[in-house]
């Protein structure tokens, strides 16, 4: 019975883990984005900065309050509401019709990349046996990395220089992680 209770929980772990594979699937995609951004609407360069930088504005503000709110309304339900809201982000940031409306859904996936890096490992430090709890909650940042390599591949996979709309795909890809 021990054996199959810790399988339970590490399989948990992992699915609570993917937190950390949005945050870094987010953290990289914009590279492999910018440079088709910025052809198909001349961005300035102050304007790719804001791009780049307003995921990690809403991570800031996510960070801070996520405590709080994970407290209030439960790890479990906040990791899957964050989730829901990257995944609804993501379909944003790729049907962004202006720079502007990027800049805010990119706001948006921060916040729910700052409320789930309190959840996630919170939640995973809860759920783990004592023995294993290093291991499972090093499994977020380790799902950091995951997400950053495998936004990489995607940018390479969507990157098509004769349409510089291929940025659109890059971010639609965020969705799928984001639904497990």
């Amino acid at each position: 019975m021990k054996n199959k209770q810790q399988s339970l929980v590490i399989i948990i772990a992992a699915i609570a883990s993917t937190g950390g594979l949005l945050f870094g699937f987010d953290t990289g995609v914009i590279s492999g984005a910018l440079p088709f951004l910025k052809e198909s609407w001349s961005l300035s360069t102050g304007m790719q900065e804001w791009i780049t930088t307003a995921v990690l504005v809403g991570a800031f503000g996510g960070a801070i309050f996520g405590g709080r709110i994970t407290d209030v309304f439960g790890r479990k339900k906040i990791i899957i509401i964050t989730s829901l809201i990257f995944a609804v982000g993501s379909l944003l940031c790729g049907a962004a019709p202006t720079p502007a409306i990027l800049v805010v859904s990119r706001i948006i996936l921060g916040l729910a990349i700052g409320i789930s890096s309190i959840a996630v490992p919170l939640y995973i430090s809860e759920i783990a046996p004592s023995k294993i709890r290093g291991a499972l909650v090093s499994s977020f940042q380790l799902m950091i990395t995951i997400g950053i390599v495998a936004s990489y591949f995607s940018d390479l996979a969507f990157a098509d220089e004769s349409n510089p709309f291929s940025w659109r795909w890059m971010f639609y890809v965020g969705v799928f992680p984001a639904v497990i």
